[in-house]
């Protein structure tokens, strides 16, 4: 039986094991696409480990990570909220049907016509960082209910954002406050981002410190805030630290807002889809550098890169690390591999160690499922990647019993 909304899913008895489904398509697939294979239950294993985790801590997932319908139909039927920064990730969330109050337009600076979108479809809860937005707000949006984003950077993170958003919090956030009071404006809550891919344990526990003192502040003056917002940059790779990083996190929601009157959420992206995805690509052009008689690189062009899947090399900074998906006996050599465009800055990777192989062999790239199906080009004429999706037999069942998914 498939569950509605489902259909174009591939159900199996077993775990799915990314290597062995790539090495039956090899044959017949990945051509002139590169081939994503999506383990469904993987998401759903991932939405386990944080209610396990960080139990006070209700996910909104960040749509901007992976747009991926078949994801987001997953997330709203395990009862995650959303993370949207446009008029067109709010449409796309209440399309499956999941409440506005499940939603918060997560980006400080919204264009108007957005703005009045979020208005017209009951979106309330949204972010802000400047006095310019609360006048829009007041304007466009009276009964939004906001939510100040402030400065609160990690001191290592993939992607800092503090440049881009959020208010200082012991200069502009008091301002802040005092302005939307007077404006007769609904602030509800804090919130921060520490950074995509954060790296740092600390940040979180500075982070939630800081909210707590604007927390105290805004009492003082007569808003009495009920919403801590803690942001995202939550790992998601394999082997990742999110349980180390989540007591620290649970340490400091303790000493800091230990009662329930506050409702406490992030927008966790990366966590929930990294793991999941997994690319395949094949070789389709090969070249060997030579000097004096010896090959001191291989480069390997594949059909897929830095327009496409591997965007995320520039804009995520990631690292993809190529597996071949055969045990090759070859000699091991100092390696770069290309994508198919002519962008001399179509590179996906440099300086890997594989062995030699040929053209039509193909990579595996694990932890691709954040930041790369979304932002895919067709740029030069390349085709878009192909997405298979698999979910394993045990995890349907449950996924049956919930809203949105029923037959």
């Amino acid at each position: 039986m498939k569950a509605k909304g489902l259909d174009d899913v591939i159900i199996v008895d077993n775990p799915p094991i990314a290597l062995d489904i790539i090495r039956k398509r090899a044959l017949t697939e990945i051509q002139e696409e590169s081939l994503f294979i999506c383990d469904l239950t993987d998401v759903i294993k991932k939405h386990r480990i944080w209610t396990q985790f960080l139990p006070r801590v209700i996910p909104f997932y960040a749509v901007k990570c992976n747009d991926s319908p078949m994801v987001l139909k997953i997330l709203a039927a395990l009862g995650t909220g959303f993370d949207c920064a446009s008029k067109g990730e709010i449409k796309k969330v209440l399309d499956l049907g999941v409440p506005p109050s499940r939603i918060i337009y997560a980006n400080p600076t919204k264009p108007n016509s957005h703005l009045s979108y979020a208005e017209t479809s009951k979106v309330h809860m949204m972010t802000f960082d400047s006095e310019i937005e609360l006048y829009k707000v007041k304007k466009l949006f009276p009964d939004a209910k906001l939510v100040l984003r402030i400065r609160c950077d990690a001191k290592k993170a993939l992607c800092p954002l503090g440049e881009k958003f959020g208010c200082d919090p012991d200069i502009e956030a008091p301002t802040l406050i005092n302005l939307a009071y007077e404006l007769g404006l609904k602030m509800v809550g804090i919130s921060f981002h520490v950074g995509s891919g954060c790296m740092d344990l600390s940040a979180y526990g500075r982070a939630i410190y800081t909210a707590r003192k604007l927390f105290d502040y805004a009492a003082r003056i007569g808003y009495y805030l009920t919403i801590l917002d803690i942001g995202g940059g939550y790992p998601g790779d394999k082997g990742n630290n999110f349980v180390e990083l989540s007591h620290s996190i649970n340490a400091a929601l303790d000493k800091y807002f230990p009662n329930d009157d506050v409702t406490i959420i992030a927008e966790p992206g990366r966590f929930y889809v990294s793991s999941a995805y997994t690319l395949a690509c094949r070789i389709h052009s090969k070249r060997e550098v030579v000097r004096d008689g010896k090959i001191i690189n291989m480069m390997y062009f594949i059909n897929d890169g830095v327009y496409g899947s591997f965007n995320c090399v520039l804009y995520d900074h990631q690292v993809p690390h190529p597996v071949p998906i055969e045990n090759f006996k070859s000699e091991i050599l100092p390696t770069s591999i290309w994508g198919p465009t002519c962008d001399a800055l179509d590179q996906v990777c440099n300086d890997v160690l594989l062995p030699k192989m040929q053209i039509d062999d193909v990579l595996m790239f694990e932890n691709m499922g954040a930041y790369t199906v979304p932002i895919c080009s067709k740029f030069n004429g390349f085709p878009l990647p192909i997405v298979k999706y698999y979910l394993e037999k045990s995890y349907l069942a449950e996924l049956l019993t919930l809203d949105g998914l029923n037959p």
